[in-house]
């Protein structure tokens, strides 16, 4: 039973069809190397593999774009062996990786230049489940993604990987670090894309970089499920520009369609509580005063209760309350300080922990825009 419930959360989040102990991938045939922007070649499986055994894929190039090692099964909707159901729309697809298996492909990269790969994750089996992710070459280490976590339950969580290419020919892998006692356990992967990031720049008006949040990883088409931005302990480099997410636990990026956002077509929200952090070092003349200004609210995700985000500049710290009924809505706060160096952290977190109303079990937490850092033109300490 909770293979079916965890089997049913992953896919619905699909509407249409559109490096450490693990062995090293097969290589992905250069044949399917493309630049690195949008959906991946057959990035969603659309394109059905050329052999199957019942479920598993037989032969490592039988999946049109992809090199496969190990035991891959393709998963599809409608019933399923051992009596499980997939409720998928026909031609929505994805991969469970099992113990040890992996699935790469190659890519056509600008060295130097910043990515972000999203794709969807969710465990089937065990509640260890990890799916690694790695570019080779690439500047970043190989990380793994926690999908034991459910951060909502009504769809597949959606995650995004940062990566810097150091060569103009990448290859990028997913795979199940952890050998099972049954084969055919493992995450389930999906909806592939990629994107090259920009690098955003501060300006008089304001000394944060993407304060707004516009730049970041792309949004998995038709998912509301937002984009799940891990810690810096598993991914170095940062898929929002300008941001560390410095916690233990992620922080989501939400999109106007599907959420509440105070500005703009994007926010952050701070889904774990104090292990939901982010930050930005900027720079700053010692002595002198600033402001740092922001929006606090709700996503209208359902997330209710009494909110409480922090802020802190240099020295200076200040906690804005916010009430959410979950239907939206946000306020502006603000947050003076003297600089003492040349280098200033403006430090975000959620004080309380907070669940869905809907089913007291999905991650939530306030939503973070509109951050600003403007120097003072005249200071007043009284």
């Amino acid at each position: 039973m909770e293979h079916m419930c965890v089997v049913f959360l992953l896919l619905l989040i699909f509407s249409s069809a559109t490096a450490a102990t693990v062995p090293a991938a097969s290589p992905a045939p250069r044949s399917h190397a493309q630049i690195a922007d949008g959906v991946l070649t057959n990035g969603n499986f659309a394109m059905s593999p050329r052999k199957l055994n019942n479920t598993v894929i037989v032969g490592g190039d039988s999946l049109p774009g992809w090199a496969l090692r190990g035991h891959v099964e393709y998963v599809s909707g409608g019933p399923q062996p051992g009596g499980m159901y997939f409720p998928v729309p026909a031609g929505v697809h994805a991969l469970r990786l099992g113990g040890l298996a992996s699935a790469a492909q190659a890519l056509s990269v600008r060295p130097g230049v910043a990515y972000a790969l999203t794709f969807a994750a969710t465990r089937t089996c065990a509640q260890d489940e990890a799916l690694r992710v790695a570019v080779s070459p690439s500047l970043s280490e190989p990380a793994d993604v926690p999908v034991r976590t459910f951060y909502g339950t009504d769809a597949a969580d959606a995650w995004a990987w940062g990566f810097r290419a150091s060569e103009r020919d990448a290859q990028v892998v997913f795979s199940n670090p952890a050998a099972q006692d049954d084969p055919a356990c493992g995450p389930l992967l999906a909806a592939v894309a990629i994107k090259e990031l920009v690098t955003p720049l501060p300006s008089k008006d304001n000394l944060i970089r993407n304060g707004d949040f516009e730049v970041g990883p792309p949004a998995i088409k038709n998912s509301t499920a937002g984009v799940l931005l891990p810690p810096k302990q598993k991914d170095a480099t940062s898929p929002l520009p300008g941001w560390i997410i410095e916690s233990l636990r992620p922080v989501r990026l939400v999109d106007a369609p599907h959420f509440a956002v105070p500005h703009g077509q994007r926010a952050v929200e701070l889904v774990a509580g104090r292990e939901s952090a982010i930050a930005q070092v900027i720079r700053t003349v010692p002595g002198r005063a600033y402001n740092l200004s922001f929006a606090v609210g709700d996503a209208r995700n359902g997330c209710h209760g009494a909110m409480l985000v922090h802020a802190l500049a240099g020295n200076a710290t200040t906690a804005v309350p916010f009430a959410s009924s979950g239907g939206g809505g946000s306020k502006q706060a603000d947050l003076r300080f003297v600089a003492s160096g040349h280098r200033t952290r403006v430090t975000f977190f959620s004080s309380y922990y907070h669940t869905s109303a809907s089913d007291g079990i999905s991650l939530c937490g306030p939503v973070l825009d509109q951050v600003k850092v403007q120097p003072l033109k005249a200071w007043c300490c009284c």
